[in-house]
């Protein structure tokens, strides 16, 4: 068992501090059994950070993805999400997240897309999501995740030419069978996963620290480092980027 000592010392030693404003991703299962549990890894972020700083987690009322029939296979369909109602207990973004969000003194965004946050900047959430810890030096905490969690990258997405979103986007005749305001839906997906070569950048570019914590692989960096990568590449190469060819359109 992990205690909550083990996992303090840890995060202390990744460069967890007072006054800091992190952007937290999490799988409590990836710990194997961790003391405490989801309140355990809430409380020792906040007892390191303190009211002096802030934390952010996802809020967003998604449910994990869920399986295709046959018929959606034949319209095209690749991923295929519930929207779920406000008071929905638990979501896709974890035990963690789904705690945090419910806590008191969280602020938590009632949007489908949403952010939860606390300590001294934590009301940000409820008006611009991650921007405040995008812009001010906040870091990024994965715990047991890697980077197709960390919902920042998608804050540098206007990027991304306008062809290569329309390529994923569900037809009408989808629509019509999964409303958009009920449902996330995907049509097909890029020949790679493009984002695992912007966290391979950063690890070359020797930005990402890392620790295991029990069998929980810790990443910790700097968000707009990271995400820095992805907007220059989605600016510079989007079609070599997602290995996708030529431009369509």
């Amino acid at each position: 068992m992990v205690t909550k000592e083990q996992l303090r010392t840890a995060l202390e030693e990744l460069g967890v501090e007072k006054g800091m404003t992190l952007e937290v991703h999490s799988s409590l299962s990836s710990f194997g059994e961790l003391e405490g549990g989801a309140m355990t890894v809430i409380d020792t972020l906040e007892e390191l950070v303190t009211e002096e700083g802030s934390i952010f987690m996802p809020a967003l009322r998604l449910s994990p993805e869920l399986p295709l029939t046959d018929d959606d296979k034949a319209l095209g369909i690749t991923v295929k999400i519930k929207i779920l109602p406000s008071d929905a207990e638990r979501t896709a973004m974890g035990l963690v997240a789904d705690t945090f969000r419910k806590l008191p003194d969280t602020f938590a965004g009632q949007d489908t897309i949403s952010t939860a946050g606390w300590g001294r900047h934590g009301k940000e959430a409820l008006t611009g999501g991650l921007d405040y810890a995008i812009h001010h030096g906040g870091k990024a905490l994965l715990l047991g995740v890697d980077i197709y969690k960390l919902t920042a990258m998608h804050y540098v997405e206007g990027a991304t030419p306008e062809d290569i979103s329309k390529r994923y986007e569900p037809t009408e005749a989808v629509n019509k069978i999964y409303p958009p305001d009920e449902w996330l839906i995907e049509c097909g997906h890029p020949p790679v996963k493009a984002w695992y070569k912007i966290q391979s950048a950063a690890y070359e570019k020797g930005l990402i620290k890392e620790a295991m914590i029990g069998n929980c692989k810790a990443m910790f960096f700097d968000i707009h480092d990271a995400i820095s990568i992805y907007e220059n590449e989605l600016r510079t190469d989007p079609y070599g980027l997602w290995e996708l060819g030529e431009k369509h359109g």
